[in-house]
């Protein structure tokens, strides 16, 4: 019996809409025209990190190259790197 208070309210023997989900698979690979991105920055240090910043760079030898440098220069060695790469899904047939 529906709540004579509330006449809006749906009964509670509503219909309900039901939805059907299939396995769905997308893999994902690398996009061969894009240029992969690493960054490094030094967080060397005791009050405060150095902060000093690489860059973006195309090579993993680029952002050593940088790395060396700066270790060179300052005697920093704790660095936080970061890549980035473009991928493509590739979705397959629902299941």
């Amino acid at each position: 019996m529906p709540d004579s208070t509330n006449t809006d309210a749906p009964s509670r023997n509503a219909t309900r809409g039901r939805y059907r989900f299939r396995e769905y698979h997308v893999t994902t690979v690398p996009d061969p025209l894009a240029l992969p991105a690493f960054t490094a920055v030094c967080v060397t240090g005791e009050e405060h990190n150095c902060g000093a910043a690489s860059g973006t760079l195309h090579t993993p030898d680029e952002l050593t190259r940088w790395i060396a440098g700066h270790c060179a220069a300052t005697g920093h060695e704790l660095y936080e790197q970061t890549s980035r790469t473009l991928l493509r899904a590739e979705p397959r047939a629902w299941q």
